[in-house]
């Protein structure tokens, strides 16, 4: 069964930069659109990033000019990375992917924690 395994998170201070990496756990066929979306705390699940094979990307307007998505397309992996993080950016990221086994499907990253300090 694909797992979609993220790494990277962590504390950082207001201000500092984090690199999160997110790839399939075995050999896949193909992969679509990734992306990585964020939940906080009482809040419910959004966008922050996304990337179609064909390289056009997608941005949460919170995070434009501070956070940039980009893929490997060989290894199937996606990046995000994180600059001028603030504390409004802690929450869970999940990864996200459009992958295709044996057909096209939707799978999701176990999450991985990001926190900001002020």
């Amino acid at each position: 069964q694909v797992q979609l395994v993220e790494s990277g998170g962590g504390l950082v201070q207001a201000g500092g930069s984090l690199r999160l990496s997110c790839a399939p756990s075995t050999s896949i066929f193909g992969v679509g659109t990734m992306g990585w979306y964020r939940q906080a705390p009482g809040k419910q699940r959004d966008l922050v990033a996304t990337m179609r094979s064909t390289g056009i990307t997608n941005y949460a307007d919170s995070v434009k000019g501070r956070f940039t998505i980009s893929r490997d397309n060989a290894n199937k992996t996606v990046y995000l990375q994180m600059n001028s993080l603030n504390p409004e950016d802690t929450a869970v990221y999940y990864c996200y992917g459009r992958i295709y086994v044996s057909s096209w499907n939707e799978y999701w990253g176990q999450g991985t924690q990001v926190t900001v300090s002020s």
